[in-house]
């Protein structure tokens, strides 16, 4: 019998990380063999120990899934990272993905999706659902006719979630572990980036797109 898929979960909420545990535990071709509670630690379990699959979560403290996720693609480039999010599919799966995920699943996935995409990612293909898969394909196409918020940087995107959901710029650095000027430096660039002049406009079209949080 070959060995079992060795994954890192890495998520801030130990209820969601029991959960992942008991879904897999009950999978006899798959192993929890870590848990990481932030994006630091994540980064760090990896570097230290060996994993046949990464399962993250995006929004965590110290550091967000999308920036630890570079940073192991970019030491460990072979490793696949399973991005598995509370967040709709439309907001960070193609982000995700052009950053190195080798796959993104929102977390109201049924459990044999999840194990599904584990075995395909661990076997190292990527898995993306139907639903994705046509939205990579339209993103592919002119260039002219994306939505002016898939031109914005991964942080100047999350600045604009944030302001949408009505978070303070000194909520918004905390959470992006930034200072207040930087992210008043991001505002500013995507305010100008997306043709909007101020903090109400930018409300409005995150909530028009479903970009709040």
């Amino acid at each position: 019998m070959s060995k079992p898929i060795r994954v890192l979960i890495a998520d801030d909420h130990a209820i969601v990380r029991q959960g992942l545990r008991q879904i897999l535990s009950d999978t006899p071709d798959l192993t929890v063999a870590g848990e990481a509670e932030n994006g630091v630690q994540a980064v760090n379990m990896v570097r230290t120990g060996e994993w046949d699959v990464v399962l993250m979560d995006v929004s965590m403290p110290d550091r967000n899934g999308i920036d630890a996720l570079k940073l192991i693609k970019k030491e460990f480039p072979r490793l696949p990272v399973l991005i598995l999010s509370m967040y709709p599919e439309e907001q960070y799966a193609i982000r995700a993905l052009k950053a190195g995920a080798a796959g993104y699943l929102t977390k109201q996935s049924a459990p044999e999706l999840l194990v599904t995409a584990i075995r395909q990612v661990a076997s190292g293909k990527k898995y993306v659902s139907p639903s994705l898969a046509e939205e990579l394909a339209n993103a592919i196409g002119d260039d002219s006719e994306r939505p002016a918020h898939e031109k914005l940087s991964d942080r100047e995107y999350q600045t604009l979630c944030m302001i949408a959901s009505g978070k303070t710029p000194t909520e918004i650095a905390e959470a992006l572990n930034l200072s207040v000027k930087t992210v008043s430096v991001y505002r500013a660039r995507l305010l100008e980036k997306m043709n909007l002049r101020n903090n109400a406009e930018l409300t409005h079209y995150g909530l028009k797109h479903g970009l709040a949080e």
